[in-house]
């Protein structure tokens, strides 16, 4: 005999849950971490800066007003809410300054990250997939770079080359290089043992598909990753390059410069070293943040 709470637990029909698409999941796994989601707004803010910098900025970048000169920020005692973080030692804007390097920093960082990774999957991609001599000779100049001091490297390059935000690129782009390399190296010497490598190999792939179409897919994650975390580094090398005189030169508004500029008022007029400085620390933490949680999602060990 049959009792109804049989009767009525049978007629449910069980559903499977629907499953998840992959964009769905990544973003699944990613918005877990705050710390990147996070991030990801900041760095979304700072790129709306950059592109409508026109708009947005208060003022030209290199506008002098010659009746404000270091005027503190405006909540501060002798403040003027027309120039809201205050002014330099020749009455520019700090916050306009600040908005258009925004736009140079992100830019510079778009380019050296895009070109180091092109090559560095590039010569690891041939590094891993051919092996022997071509390996070695690759490697061992990836490991003659490393042996360098990335910054020292950066130096040396814009010295030769004379300074300008040019050649900064070029040598934040060289220096960034040997990362990529090893990276895609690894990761294609990993996959040239999978199955689906040696059943393409077989039916008679040529090395270019093999390298292009088959393998360097499956190589992408960790490569995103690194990528997003390069963005810091290139920020943080072309603020350094700025510094020294080796980057951009004035009156292009650029952060590392900014902090150079204002190295004798450090005492006396506080806010000039300030905002440019925690303008690289908010950037490079968020893209760091946002590099991790990237991690988090893209790499299959991680996920619970």
């Amino acid at each position: 005999m049959t009792t109804s709470t049989e009767t009525s637990t049978t007629d449910i029909p069980l559903t499977a849950p629907t499953p998840m698409t992959p964009l769905q999941e990544f973003w699944h796994y990613f918005s877990s971490n705050k710390g990147a989601v996070a991030g990801l707004v900041v760095i979304a803010i700072i790129c709306f800066m950059a592109v409508f910098a026109n708009f947005v900025a208060p003022h030209s970048p290199s506008d002098q007003y010659r009746d404000a000169l270091l005027l503190p920020p405006a909540w501060l005692d002798g403040g003027n809410w027309s120039f809201v973080l205050g002014t330099d030692d020749v009455g520019r804007d700090i916050l306009s300054r600040l908005i258009y390097g925004s736009r140079l920093s992100i830019a510079v960082g778009i380019v050296a990250v895009t070109a180091s990774l092109v090559m560095g999957i590039l010569l690891g991609l041939i590094a891993g997939y051919f092996k022997g001599m071509i390996d070695t000779a690759i490697m061992r100049i990836v490991d003659i770079m490393l042996a360098m001091p990335s910054l020292l490297l950066a130096i040396a390059i814009v010295a030769i080359l004379g300074p300008s935000i040019v050649n900064a690129a070029l040598a934040i782009s060289i220096v960034s290089l040997p990362h990529y390399v090893r990276l895609t190296r690894a990761a294609t010497m990993a996959e040239m043992s999978r199955d689906y490598v040696t059943s393409s190999r077989v039916i008679g792939a040529s090395p270019l598909r093999l390298m292009f179409i088959c393998i360097l897919p499956n190589c992408l994650a960790p490569l995103i990753v690194q990528a997003t975390l390069g963005f810091s580094s290139a920020i943080l090398d072309m603020a350094a390059l700025g510094f020294l005189g080796l980057g951009a030169q004035p009156p292009t508004p650029e952060w590392g410069s900014m902090l150079a500029d204002a190295l004798q008022f450090v005492q006396r007029a506080w806010w000039v070293v300030t905002f440019p400085g925690l303008m690289i620390l908010i950037t490079v933490l968020a893209f760091n943040l946002m590099g991790d949680g990237l991690r988090d999602a893209l790499d299959p060990k991680l996920k619970q």
